[in-house]
């Protein structure tokens, strides 16, 4: 069963008016079947095979000889020094667009080969895991807690007899020995493992990468090393917080979200929906989720960059859209019947910013249907969000 992706109209897009398309994301979000679906007449090589990648990084003009443009090359970044060699195809034949398609799951070492090699030529493009609505066009019976227990890998739908628990145990296992031994030298796998389900217990909560460090028992310099490599393997993501000269005692330290609400389940221990329901962390959980349909919206809107939220030393609102100075407000509840009492902090910061910058005041909750909470704010269901 093939999930379509919203992301799929803007890369066919792109291999129509650039030389390169680069695909980047985490492991097992669809990357290379995305490409395969939608490009079924490129060629195919994956530098997974040690062989290929080794020609493709010692001998890359032997290797684009062997591989002809057009092709889609998978996960290039076992071969950095085949950048140049792309970039003087690329200029020998400047009209093509569609030449070459890359792959990779490593988007900060990606972007940095692309930045110094492929400047102008490239078009970057971000491919996460299954957002609600991608989820609910191709399953409508979806339920939304079920939909954050499993989380958004592609192949959990593709394939609904697979083990939860087999899946993810394998992810992580294999996300550890592979990415994290490319990243970087980690003498311990054991405390990484540690540091990582460190993080998701602190998913949708200020960072504090002094208490992370002491919790694990690590260096500070090693949390944020180690907290570098999750972000460029795609597995958290740290929101910003909004600033306004106005507002002079707001906090500085951004927030911590997991990428995947299934990956962050597994690693809290919570494999079934009722479990989800019992967990202290469920507040957090309905946090990142939230955070990952805003994310999603955010792509879609071609808006990326706009998202942040707002604190001061004793209030917060979940998130903020910042749309060209006007203003959307956004509390996430996991509650089915949210109240006036929920708008508290929204009110707060409307009042603060200004009300005429403030376009939705909403709290984001379980309801089916959406209604007005007072004449400001309205609960707002996942749905309407898309």
């Amino acid at each position: 069963m093939w999930i379509s992706r919203t992301v799929e109209p803007r890369l066919q897009r792109s291999a129509k008016t650039r030389p390169v398309v680069v695909l980047t994301g985490a492991r097992q979000t669809g990357k290379t079947s995305t490409f395969l679906r939608l490009f079924p007449n490129y060629s195919f090589v994956s530098l997974d095979l040690s062989t290929e990648a080794e020609q493709a990084e010692k001998e890359p003009r032997a290797f684009l000889q062997r591989h002809p443009a057009p092709v889609m090359i998978d996960e290039v970044r076992y071969a950095p020094g085949l950048f140049r060699h792309l970039k003087v195809e690329v200029d020998a034949h400047r009209t093509r667009n569609g030449q070459f398609l890359l792959t990779g799951s490593q988007k900060f070492t990606l972007m940095k080969n692309v930045s110094e090699s492929l400047a102008g030529r490239a078009d970057i493009v971000e491919l996460e895991t299954l957002s609600f609505s991608e989820i609910r066009a191709a399953l409508p019976e979806t339920g939304i807690e079920a939909a954050i227990v499993r989380g958004g890998f592609p192949e959990l739908y593709a394939n609904p007899d697979i083990d939860l628990v087999a899946f993810y145990n394998s992810y992580l296992a294999t996300y550890l020995e592979r990415d994290v031994r490319l990243l970087t030298n980690v003498g311990n796998l054991r405390d990484f493992e540690r540091f990582v389900r460190a993080c998701a217990l602190r998913s949708a909560n200020l960072l504090n990468k002094a208490d992370l460090a002491r919790d694990v028992g690590i260096a500070p310099s090693t949390a944020s090393h180690w907290l570098s490599m999750l972000e460029a393997s795609g597995q958290v993501i740290l929101l910003e917080p909004w600033f306004s000269n106005r507002t002079k005692s707001i906090v500085k330290s951004p927030k911590l979200y997991f990428a995947d609400t299934g990956l962050l389940c597994a690693l809290l221990n919570i494999r079934s929906e009722e479990a989800l329901r019992q967990s202290p962390a469920v507040g957090a959980i309905w946090e990142t989720f939230i955070f990952a349909q805003l994310r999603d919206r955010e792509r879609r809107a071609g808006h990326v960059g706009s998202l942040f939220f707002w604190r001061d030393r004793t209030r917060e609102v979940d998130f903020v859209v910042d749309a060209g100075g006007r203003l959307e407000l956004f509390e996430a509840k996991w509650t089915e019947l949210p109240d006036i009492s929920d708008t508290v902090n929204l009110d707060f910061v409307r009042n603060v910013v200004g009300k005429s910058r403030v376009a939705v005041g909403a709290v984001i909750s379980r309801t089916p249907n959406g209604f007005p909470l007072s004449s400001e704010f309205r609960a707002l269901p996942v749905t309407e969000l898309v």
